[in-house]
């Protein structure tokens, strides 16, 4: 996260032809996407599926819309992005990671 908030997240996330599909220990995202040349851009909708006991979440509780766009390679990609929650904009970075399928 940026603006001075401090978050992180580490999860799965699948993009197959237009579709994101994903999740973490606590939320789920699903959402599209489209690129061309180096460059992609999208949405999505995250949606928590698990209770944080003990734990303080951004999103927590909420259904939060982020919009996003960056750069990809054959390795993975950058985003830079926006979320929506409640009545809040909360802006955010992230990095994906191309894992080889087993």
């Amino acid at each position: 996260m940026r603006d001075g908030k401090r978050g992180q997240a580490r999860g799965v996330v699948v993009l197959c032809d237009g579709r994101i599909m994903g999740g973490d220990s606590y939320f789920y995202y699903t959402g599209s996407y489209t690129f061309r040349n180096g460059k992609w851009r999208g949405d999505m909708i995250v949606n928590q599926h698990t209770e944080a006991v003990g734990r303080t979440l951004a999103f927590g509780g909420r259904e939060v819309t982020c919009g996003f766009s960056g750069d990809y390679s054959a390795g993975g990609a950058v985003v830079e992005g926006m979320a929506l929650v409640g009545k809040t904009s909360v802006t955010f970075t992230a990095r994906l990671t191309l894992m080889d399928a087993m």
